[in-house]
């Protein structure tokens, strides 16, 4: 797994959840995807991502005399480990969880940039709720969660199926005494 460091970088996020759930991509398509980061910032944090075995190479081909490389995310560096994020301070989290809120943004605003968007029509939903569980309850429910999404996460893109981002967020609302 990598480390916290690398995942959580603001355009290393984006670069990652633009692959996350398709299959492999360029970097001129992951540039199409995000075009507001330069061109410069991507190759270096595409070979930052490379580096770290974040994301893997799985096709290579010669494109007007360079190597055109398409990549995936290694589904085992993808994510940060429970031993790193118990390693990491409050302001750890604290600039962890605003890089992650950032990215949410940015992706719901490249959503709404498509004159077609209509988010009613194409099921966006964004709630919040409280829920008092015990911590096997708690943990019971993450499981449920995350098996819901990852079970689904496989499937294949045709016709019918719109590609969704899925984020979960949990947060106390106050320390356990």
């Amino acid at each position: 797994m990598a480390s916290a460091d690398v995942l959580l970088h603001p355009v290393r996020m984006r670069i990652l959840q633009a692959l996350f759930g398709t299959d492999p991509m360029t970097t001129s398509r992951l540039r199409e995807r995000l075009p507001d980061i330069a061109p410069a910032t991507m190759y270096r944090h595409i070979a930052v991502l490379v580096t770290a075995g974040v994301l893997e190479v799985v096709d290579e081909r010669r494109v007007r005399g360079t190597v055109e490389r398409s990549y995936r995310v290694s589904q085992e560096q993808g994510r940060i480990d429970p031993a790193a994020r118990a390693a990491m301070t409050r302001e750890d989290h604290r600039q962890a969880f605003t890089t992650f809120a950032a990215s949410l943004m940015s992706d719901f605003d490249r959503y709404l940039t498509h004159d077609d968007a209509d988010p009613q029509r194409d099921g966006v939903v964004y709630r919040q709720a409280a829920v008092r569980l015990t911590d096997e309850e708690f943990a019971t429910m993450v499981a449920e969660i995350e098996h819901a999404v990852v079970s689904r996460a496989g499937n294949t893109q045709d016709g019918s199926r719109i590609r969704r981002i899925v984020s979960l967020v949990v947060v106390p609302d106050e320390p356990k005494t």
